[in-house]
């Protein structure tokens, strides 16, 4: 029964978003369509920017990664979820857990860190423009990618790490949609007081670090804002600005709020509702706010759409 001589349960039931049969078909169906979307629209903007070479810039270099992490993030979570609507009984391996475990921590803590970069690429775009060449130069851009996935790395493998190391004996439904460190480190049946510690740690850095950053950034860039002498443009810059800063709440906002407070079973609950907008909301919202509304990407796509039909 043991797996690694570390646990008696061999597999979890995952409980899903909710268990009112009158929700479970409609539910599917808009979940199922958030995916598609999802899906759709990142992996149309991983394309654009890789066969378009006038988006082969900082901004659009961050905004591949964000799109391909969001891609991989959705999809490492959101078919279990879509089974949960349609099974009496959604079963996940222990090992398939803890895998789905480090790929989610990675994916979200790489998105963490990408956001961050995007700012800061904002930043020296609009506040220190003489110098983004050289602040923004292909070695730095990369350092910052480099950092972020080596950021998501040590992240997953310390949440990964502590979990492994505890022993699960009876209980096994864990009360969500997926297998996230709250709901599964209550599963436990030995003490999960370093767990916790190392959740607050690790977690805090992650959330805390880019939000301050990115939220100094905006700072920044809405005081230079200010000084713009058009109307038009103050109107335009605000309106990019206001979209990212949204994306960027709700994000964080909602993953703070998951994470950095004390867990209990009772607040799993509230905890299922605000996890939707970090890994089901953002992830399809993303290709919208950073891409849709840009002459850019619309040009892109023009040109993309024209050597197809050509072809």
């Amino acid at each position: 029964m043991a797996v690694g001589n570390r646990s008696f349960v061999t597999e979890f039931i995952l409980m899903g978003l909710t268990d009112q049969p009158s929700l479970q078909l409609p539910l599917f169906f808009l979940f199922l369509l958030m995916y598609l979307v999802t899906m759709m629209g990142n992996l149309g903007l991983i394309i654009l920017i890789g066969l378009n070479s006038h988006l082969h810039t900082p901004m659009y270099f961050f905004l591949f990664n964000l799109s391909l992490i969001d891609f991989c993030y959705s999809s490492v979570f959101t078919p279990k979820m879509l089974l949960n609507f349609i099974l009496d009984k959604n079963i996940i391996s222990y090992i398939g857990c803890m895998t789905q475990l480090y790929f989610y921590s990675f994916f979200v803590i790489s998105e963490c860190y990408v956001l961050m970069s995007m700012a800061y690429d904002r930043y020296v775009a609009i506040c220190n423009p003489l110098l983004y060449n050289i602040a923004m130069s292909p070695k730095i851009c990369s350092y910052l990618m480099l950092g972020s996935y080596l950021m998501a790395f040590s992240g997953a493998m310390a949440h990964t790490g502590c979990m492994l190391r505890l022993t699960f004996c009876d209980a096994n439904t864990i009360n969500h949609y997926f297998c996230d460190i709250l709901p599964v480190m209550q599963l436990s049946c030995t003490s999960t007081y370093v767990n916790e510690l190392e959740v607050f740690i690790v977690v805090g850095i992650n959330i805390i670090v880019p939000s301050i950053t990115i939220f100094i950034s905006y700072g920044f860039i809405v005081s230079s804002i200010c000084h713009i002498n058009s109307a038009e443009g103050r109107s335009k810059a605000f309106s990019t600005c206001s979209s990212h800063i949204i994306a960027v709440s709700l994000f964080f906002g909602s993953g703070a709020f998951m994470y950095l407070k004390p867990s209990s079973p009772g607040s799993m609950n509230k905890g299922k509702i605000s996890s939707v907008f970090y890994t089901n909301v953002v992830p399809m919202l993303n290709p919208l706010i950073y891409s849709l509304r840009n002459k850019d990407v619309k040009v892109a796509l023009r040109k993309t759409l024209s050597r197809w039909k050509l072809c």
